[in-house]
């Protein structure tokens, strides 16, 4: 009986892995797939703001701020100075305000360093200066950050916290373990995920949010208790530990503020929870 309702349990969570998998590759594309005329290039010349690994802000002929993103794809020199005429080819972003550089041209190297009075520092308006600081946390290497959501069969509240390190091997794979903690009407839980996500290339790197797929083992230590002392209410505790290790199937969306929302599905992992729902955030 008991191998019967864990094989049940098994093929549910499955059915749960294949739709959440099936739901995130569906999502509308960006804008890498949008039709050929909206992906045109163009040019713009201006003097260069800041420039970081990832990013770069260009103050054009006619006074306006560009934040350009870098990807694999972008054409540039190793290093652009700071105050240096550049030529820019690009194409749009995800997003208003932000484009994606296909080639970054020097044309005039940056004059000599001269001290240069407080009101002469062009001002770079804050959205920008936010997105060019979402973007650098999100391509951190290391990232960490919390998590809490609920989970079902059993029922309980969780909280967690989890480290990402990556990419590795290819530019979209992190490994990202985790731990969390759950807490029930009648279920206490500790559990281990040491998973790997795998970012979906449906989007750029620096967009403006991205899905991802991943898979690990899970090491689960549970305790549940029905019984109640007259006087005291429930009695959970971890007394008594029950182990068991099973195997995690996760989809979730990023966005790059930090937040994340993730479902995960456990399987063979009895009386581990089928499925959970987590919301997230990485510093």
């Amino acid at each position: 009986m008991n191998h019967l309702l864990k094989c049940t349990r098994s093929k549910r969570a499955l059915v749960w892995s294949v739709l959440v998998i099936g739901l995130l590759v569906a999502s509308p594309a960006m804008p890498q797939n949008a039709p050929e005329a909206s992906q045109r290039e163009s040019t713009l010349t201006g003097s260069v703001v800041s420039s970081s690994a990832n990013t770069m802000v260009v103050r054009g002929e006619d006074g306006q701020f560009q934040l350009f993103v870098f990807d694999r794809y972008t054409v540039k020199p190793r290093t652009v100075t700071t105050g240096a005429t550049v030529r820019v080819s690009s194409v749009p972003g995800d997003e208003p305000g932000v484009r994606i550089a296909r080639q970054v041209t020097v044309t005039e190297a940056a004059p000599a360093q001269r001290p240069r009075a407080a009101a002469e520092e062009p001002v770079v308006p804050v959205e920008i200066r936010r997105i060019e600081r979402d973007i650098e946390r999100q391509v951190r290497r290391y990232q960490v950050g919390v998590r809490t959501g609920v989970a079902l069969d059993p029922e309980v509240v969780l909280l967690g916290v989890h480290a990402q390190v990556g990419p590795f091997f290819v530019p979209d794979v992190y490994f990202r373990p985790n731990v969390e903690f759950g807490f029930g009407e009648v279920t206490t839980l500790f559990a281990l995920n040491p998973e790997v996500i795998y970012r979906l290339p449906i989007s750029s790197r620096q967009g403006r949010w991205s899905t991802y797929v991943g898979a690990g083992p899970g090491f689960t230590f549970l305790h549940q208790n029905f019984e109640r002392r007259s006087g005291e209410g429930r009695n959970i505790d971890f007394g008594d530990f029950s182990s068991d290790v099973g195997f995690n199937i996760l989809g979730g969306l990023r966005y790059r503020t930090g937040m994340f929302m993730e479902l995960k599905a456990s399987i063979y992992s009895r009386p581990a929870p089928v499925m959970r729902f987590i919301l997230g955030y990485n510093f």
